[in-house]
């Protein structure tokens, strides 16, 4: 296993604990989280609302005795979070769930919007999180994000952070955080973690013919997750790289890379290969859009490079993987930035180095990524998610 700022470069993301009828197989979840840790993976993420993750986690910890030989991460659950009580009850429950009493990392879970930031710190977390550190109890700060390039920025400019967690994947470099974030977040010094390395699997499963036929042709003799990954760790940028692992193989496998792969051992004849493997799966997209975000920024707020990555994910994936990213990305945020708010004005075509038609294709993505139903979902997760922002007068 190879180690950067002091963090094993795979990490062990436990969310997909597997079992039967919705209960967890503890004796199945140890032995994968065990084999892990005795082949050098120290860092192992949660969260409150993974179903029984948090528990199954606390019992492996306390009957292998090894609590302070692993950096342990969970996160708060901030959309639940009401007044400053709601603070210290989600911690201590989640405390009591992992049988123990302090955190190496505690992250904001699911930031979409600068706004869930702003409603947190009117609550007072900025004082609570220096007094939980100071008590010892959290250890370290940080956040995870899904939404857009804008709003992580926003984010990460907000407060002194000690890491971050992050979706990215060589088909992510410009829609999540994108390659802008994390080179950012890199040069302030923040950690950055990555989730999704293979975008829920699809850069397994869903590859087209020609792609899987193209690796398996190839002299490195890499499995399709395996370039997937050292795409990732490639980048010296990117600390720790998150996988659920639900098996012993894949444990050993992902080791196994994990324990060869270097940053900045990738040449010409690498990166050619991705690139290639990204034109096969992009040759089903609707838009040639390669979020260089000169068409930003929109003088109506249109988030127009990641509707675009929404809408050809849309194609290269699935319908459903398409309209997830965008519920994530653009629903769950307080000031609206869709297609439905272009005016037409032409100024992004004027800068469009892609020469492509953009209003015409914002009306297509649009009608595409949102039907009727889904936008009743969204206003009411957007409620959920981030509440309503308070008037001058309210505050």
């Amino acid at each position: 296993m190879q180690y950067r700022n002091g963090f094993s470069i795979l990490g062990y993301g436990c969310m997909r604990f597997t079992g039967k009828n919705n209960k967890i197989d503890f004796d199945k979840a140890e032995s994968e989280f065990m084999r892990a840790y005795e082949l050098g993976v120290n860092y192992f993420d949660t969260a409150y609302i993974y179903p029984g993750s948090e528990e199954t986690l606390g019992k492996i910890i306390e009957k292998n005795n090894i609590r302070d030989k692993i950096i342990l991460t969970t996160k708060l659950p901030q959309y639940f979070v009401k007044n400053r009580a709601g603070l210290d009850k989600y911690l201590n429950e989640e405390l009591q769930r992992l049988r123990t009493d302090y955190l190496d990392n505690y992250l904001l879970h699911h930031m979409t919007d600068y706004a869930q930031w702003e409603k947190l710190e009117a609550l007072g977390i900025k004082e609570w999180i220096e007094e939980k550190k100071k008590a010892g109890v959290i250890r370290h700060i940080g956040f995870s994000f899904h939404g857009s390039t804008e709003m992580f920025l926003k984010i990460l400019n907000a407060y002194d952070w000690d890491l971050c967690l992050v979706q990215y994947n060589y088909m992510d470099e410009v829609s999540q955080a994108g390659k802008l974030g994390i080179q950012e977040a890199h040069k302030r010094g923040v950690p950055v973690f990555i989730m999704e390395p293979l975008r829920g699997g699809k850069l397994v499963d869903l590859l087209p013919e020609k792609a899987k036929k193209l690796i398996a042709d190839d002299p490195h003799k890499w499995s399709a997750a395996e370039w997937a990954f050292r795409w990732l760790w490639d980048q010296e940028e990117i600390t720790c790289v998150l996988s659920g692992m639900n098996s012993i193989e894949m444990v050993e496998e992902n080791c196994r890379v994990a324990s060869q792969a270097e940053a900045h051992s990738f040449g010409d004849e690498e990166r050619a290969m991705i690139n290639k493997i990204k034109t096969y799966i992009n040759e089903n997209t609707k838009v040639n859009c390669t979020g260089c975000r000169y068409c930003m920024p929109c003088p109506k707020g249109v988030e127009i490079p990641t509707i675009f990555s929404c809408y050809n994910h849309m194609y290269s994936e699935s319908k459903s993987s398409g309209r997830k990213e965008y519920f994530q990305a653009m629903a769950l945020r307080l000031e609206p930035a869709e297609a439905s708010l272009c005016v037409k004005c032409g100024k992004c075509e004027q800068h469009c180095p892609q020469n492509i038609p953009i209003r015409e294709k914002l009306v297509e993505a649009d009608k595409a990524l949102r039907p009727v139903h889904y936008k009743v979902m969204a206003n009411v997760a957007k409620h959920f998610m981030i509440g309503k922002k308070k008037s001058k007068k309210d505050s």
